[in-house]
């Protein structure tokens, strides 16, 4: 099946995001003093923040996010869409997407979305495996 993405027509395979990202741990320094609780607080206070910035920042495109970071926004929903599901509650996906868009992905691509230049796209070919997997940074 082929699906449109950062403006080009490319194969499900193709489009294929990371797997699942193991939680990382953060009861490190400072943070390792604080009981569960609290540190869970401050880190969803933490990702709050990081979803209003991206809000903010539509002009940053998913594609530079991908070619510079391994993951964009429909990375994040899709994490958050996991962790509905590590808590026992469904979520689809449109519905994780609008969590972090803050509105309707497809009224955000239309609003927002660019299509991809040459020089992107050919970065993102080269960040993808060929699996379509993101490769990892030697």
């Amino acid at each position: 099946m082929n699906r449109r993405l950062f403006g080009a027509t490319l194969t499900v395979k193709e489009i294929a995001m990371p797997g699942p990202q193991p939680e990382a741990d953060l009861a490190l320094g400072a943070a390792a003093d604080l009981d569960a609780a609290t540190r869970d607080r401050i880190e969803a206070a933490a990702f709050r923040k990081l979803v209003a910035h991206l809000r903010e920042r539509a002009d940053v495109q998913n594609i530079d996010m991908m070619n510079l970071t391994g993951f964009c926004r429909n990375c994040m929903s899709r994490w958050y869409q996991e962790a509905a599901g590590d808590a026992g509650l469904a979520l689809e996906t449109p519905a994780a997407r609008a969590i972090v868009y803050g509105m309707d992905y497809k009224a955000w691509q239309a609003a927002n979305q660019k299509d991809a230049s040459p020089e992107q796209k050919a970065a993102f070919d080269q960040a993808m495996s060929k699996d379509g997997a993101i490769a990892k940074p030697a």
